[in-house]
């Protein structure tokens, strides 16, 4: 069956890039609620950019849920900013998503496993928790963009993870759009973007960038890392380890 439940998402997949690939942002996400009703999330990490997806949404569907992934290591400017958001947009349904306890308790008691192994670590507060968080929904919408970094450049609107669909309205915005988006409809910008933070993650591993630097570059700087995994096939591994456990209960 799940060879066949592939096909199926991969062939829907493309037809949505068929028929919406190229559409507005506004566009992608009306027809997202359309196709995908209930069954539809979005993923916000609450940072640089991500008013602008925010604002979109809350203009098409402001009870649509929003999932952010509280891994107890944001900059508390990060927090703060999430509630102003949730608050001026109007979001209704902002939901967190805590790493497990248990899991932390066994392999990162001290909290410092982000200082030894950086990728385990965001496994266990990111990958994890955002396989749970999505896993009974069909598609999410993300904010990420070609222009971030050289490995988004050629990202498409729908992408399958899985058995699920992961959906970038924004995918070929530039820096000049999204600013003149958000002067135009008067967002508040994330207070770590003046201090040169152009992608805001956990604290720990985000450091400002200087212009000529990719958007992502202070992102786990000078690791090798790149992506933290939940858009890697990590997270399409808890998802099918998820499932499976819940065929075996």
């Amino acid at each position: 069956m799940q060879p066949d439940t592939h096909q199926r998402v991969a062939d829907r997949v493309q037809h949505l890039n068929h028929l919406y690939g190229e559409a507005p942002a506004e566009d992608i996400i009306a027809a997202s609620v359309q196709e995908f009703g209930a069954g539809l999330a979005a993923v916000s990490s609450f940072g640089a950019d991500s008013a602008i997806l925010l604002h979109l949404i809350a203009q098409a569907q402001p009870s649509l849920p929003v999932l952010f992934l509280q891994t107890n290591k944001h900059f508390p400017a990060t927090l703060r900013y999430q509630a102003q958001l949730v608050q001026e947009l109007g979001l209704t349904d902002v939901r967190d998503l805590l790493p497990d306890a248990s899991a932390l308790k066994t392999h990162d008691p001290l909290g410092a496993l982000c200082l030894t192994d950086k990728d385990r670590c965001c496994d266990l507060r990111k990958v994890q928790p955002l396989a749970q968080g999505i896993a009974p929904f069909q598609a999410w919408f993300t904010g990420r963009k070609q222009f971030q970094a050289t490995t988004r450049n050629s990202l498409p609107a729908f992408e399958a993870v899985g058995q699920h669909i992961r959906i970038n309205p924004l995918k070929d915005w530039n820096a000049e759009q999204l600013e003149a988006y958000r002067e135009v409809h008067h967002l508040p910008p994330h207070p770590l973007v003046e201090q040169g933070y152009r992608s805001i993650g956990c604290m720990p591993c985000t450091r400002p960038v200087s212009d000529d630097e990719d958007q992502r570059a202070g992102r786990w700087s000078g690791s090798g890392k790149t992506e933290c995994g939940i858009h890697l096939g990590g997270l399409e591994q808890h998802l099918q380890q998820d499932k499976t456990k819940g065929a075996d209960a």
